[in-house]
């Protein structure tokens, strides 16, 4: 008769955290579009408003590249935040082949509004832990995002077209 492996002692390994992660990430994400929604953008127009607010100049095929798209994308996402009057395309003055991208003033004015907006957003999810555990937290889920070579400040869903409609 074939003996039965013995379980280590201490306390159960935890199962499910896959799926707690992606059930608590999907809930925060819709609580960030409800509430982006409200000043008029889209998760994903934020996310291209941050990376171009953050990286004055840079150019639409940088921006593909920081992405993880192609560029024909990126112009259908900066040709979006044009006509809300929220980025402005300038001819390089070093590569005329390519345009270099910045805020305009009520784009600036925006990045801004969002910024208190997730604030609130980030306090109000992690409202239920203490600072220990919210520390915590952000340095697991920061471990895990690098282990995974995720892209810092840039949301995968890009790939996917370009998040949230």
């Amino acid at each position: 008769m074939a003996e039965t492996p013995q379980r280590p002692a201490g306390p159960p390994v935890p199962r499910g955290t896959a799926f707690l992660l992606a059930q608590v990430g999907a809930r925060a994400a819709e609580r960030f579009a409800e509430r982006v929604g409200e000043l008029g953008v889209r998760p994903a127009d934020v996310g291209l408003l941050r990376l171009i607010g953050t990286r004055a100049g840079l150019s639409q095929r940088d921006l593909a590249e920081t992405l993880g798209v192609v560029p024909s994308r990126v112009v259908a996402l900066v040709d979006r935040l044009d006509g809300l009057g929220l980025v402005e395309r300038h001819r390089s003055a070093r590569d005329r082949r390519h345009h270099e991208l910045r805020l305009s003033a009520r784009g600036e004015e925006l990045l801004g509004r969002v910024g208190t907006v997730a604030a609130a957003h980030e306090d109000a999810l992690l409202e239920p832990l203490t600072p220990e555990q919210r520390e915590t937290l952000g340095r697991l889920l920061g471990a895990l995002a690098a282990a995974e070579g995720l892209t810092p400040g840039v949301h995968p869903g890009y790939r996917g077209g370009g998040g949230r409609e």
